[in-house]
C-alpha cells in the first residue's frame, strides 16, 4: 500500500500503555510518525519506537509550544497531530485516504476532524456528542499550532478549511480518578491564565458556572443519548468549568495578599 504523504505527530509523557492503539491506527498509511517526549518514565518512547515512531526529547514548556516543536521536526507537508488518547477510527482513515487518492489531491489547506469522547470503560459512543471539530489535518505551509501555554490550537492562515466524515475516538481519561488528577493540572494552568489576564470571577460565575456547564454537556452536547455514562460526563465537564476559575480567584487573592505585604 503506498503511503499518504502525511506526518503524524503526537506528543507524550508517560503514555506507554495508550500509544500502542494510537499508532497502529495510522501506521500503515502516513509517511511518517513523529513522537516528541517529554521525560517519560513509563517505557513510552521505547513502545513508540517499536511500532516505527521516530521519537524525540524535548523539555516541556506548554502544550502549544511542544505542538510547534514537534511541527518543527515533521518532514512532510501534509500534518495530522493526535494526541496520545486518540485514536484514528476506520471511517476517518478511509475518508482521509479518498481525500488524498481523489483527483487533484486535497481541496482545502485544512480538515476539521470530529472528536468523539469515550470513557475506558465504553464501548460504543454516540456520534451526538462529537461536538468538539478542531483542525488537526493541515498543509504545514498554509496553518500551524499556535505557541499559546494553555490552549493548543491550529491557526489557518490561508486557504479553506472543510470537516471530514469519521471520529476520531478520544479516550481522554483512564478512569476518573485519572481524569480528576488531570483536570487538576490543567485546572491550575488555566486559573492562573484568567487571573493573570485579569479575568478573576465574581460571585454569580461561580454561582451558576457548575450547573450551566452540566446542562450545556448534558444537553446541549448531547451527553443525554449516553443514559448514566452521559449524567456522569456531564457532572464531570461541571467540576472541571468551575474549579478553573475557582483556582484563577485563588491565585488573584493570593497576589493582592503578597502585594499587600
Amino acid at each position: 500500500m503506498e503511503k499518504l504523504p502525511i506526518s503524524v505527530f503526537i506528543i507524550t509523557r508517560n503514555e506507554a500503555d495508550r500509544l500502542p492503539r494510537v499508532l497502529l491506527a495510522v501506521r500503515e498509511w502516513v509517511s511518517e510518525i513523529v513522537v516528541v517526549d517529554s521525560g517519560s518514565t513509563d517505557g513510552t518512547q521505547d513502545v513508540a519506537r517499536s511500532l516505527g515512531a521516530r521519537v524525540l526529547e524535548h523539555a516541556f514548556a506548554g502544550y502549544g509550544p511542544q505542538k510547534v516543536f514537534a511541527e518543527s521536526q515533521c518532514q512532510s507537508l501534509w500534518l495530522l497531530n493526535l494526541d496520545a488518547d486518540e485514536e484514528v477510527s476506520p471511517e476517518l482513515a478511509a475518508a482521509i485516504k479518498r481525500e488524498f487518492r481523489a483527483e487533484g489531491g486535497p481541496q482545502a489547506s485544512a480538515y476539521r476532524l470530529p472528536i468523539l469522547p469515550l470513557f475506558e470503560w465504553q464501548q460504543h459512543g454516540h456520534p451526538w456528542t462529537a461536538g468538539h471539530k478542531p483542525v488537526r489535518l493541515y498543509r504545514r505551509d498554509r496553518a500551524g499550532f499556535k505557541a499559546d501555554v494553555v490552549h493548543d490550537s491550529v491557526l489557518v492562515r490561508e486557504g479553506k478549511i472543510r470537516t471530514l466524515k469519521g471520529m476520531v475516538l478520544h479516550r481522554s481519561f483512564r478512569s476518573l480518578t485519572h481524569h480528576v488528577e488531570k483536570v487538576n493540572g490543567y485546572s491550575s494552568m488555566q486559573g492562573a491564565k484568567l487571573a493573570g489576564e485579569g479575568r478573576a470571577p465574581g460571585l454569580l460565575a461561580l454561582l451558576f458556572t457548575p450547573p450551566l456547564a452540566f446542562l450545556k454537556q448534558y444537553v446541549l452536547r448531547r451527553e443525554f443519548v449516553n443514559g448514566i455514562d452521559g449524567i456522569v460526563t456531564s457532572h464531570m465537564y461541571a467540576f472541571q468549568r468551575f474549579i478553573r476559575i475557582a483556582k484563577a480567584r485563588e491565585a488573584e487573592r493570593l497576589a493582592k495578599k503578597r502585594q499587600a505585604s
